[in-house]
């Protein structure tokens, strides 16, 4: 009897970055991770920044980090549409703990709520990058 498996695909605005079949994904969705295997029940989630854990057999076979965007789940597929998504082996510790130090600046000259908001979500985004990152 075949292996059931789950199609999965990564797309961010600049690429197809992952497209094919594995045993199970876990997706960073806005209310908690979740994880997808065969015949899955049908949903749509947003996504948060964090992990996509990708499984072949019992064990992680790939890392990606994602921040914003949404995805789709259905029983035999699970697409995920990223604003951003890197895998963390790529991530540049360096250049994103500056981009942390720089929006914390920006927080704290901010002169609305606007740019408050924006600093945010950037110390947000950086912060859980680092995470990813170890």
């Amino acid at each position: 009897m075949a292996k059931e498996q789950v199609e999965f695909e990564l797309v961010s605005p600049e690429k197809l970055l992952f497209s094919q079949s594995v045993d199970m994904v876990v997706v960073p969705g806005e209310d908690g991770d979740f994880g997808v295997l065969p015949r899955h029940a049908p949903m749509i989630s947003t996504v948060r920044p964090g992990v996509i854990a990708i499984y072949s057999g019992k064990e992680v076979s790939e890392r990606i980090f994602v921040a914003g965007g949404f995805a789709e789940v259905t029983g035999e597929r699970c697409t995920v549409l990223a604003e951003i998504a890197l895998r963390v082996g790529e991530i540049d510790k360096a250049a994103v703990k500056q981009q942390l130090q720089d929006a914390k600046e920006d927080l704290s000259d901010a002169k609305d709520d606007a740019a408050r908001d924006a600093a945010r979500k950037q110390i947000g985004l950086s912060e859980a990058m680092l995470n990813a990152a170890g």
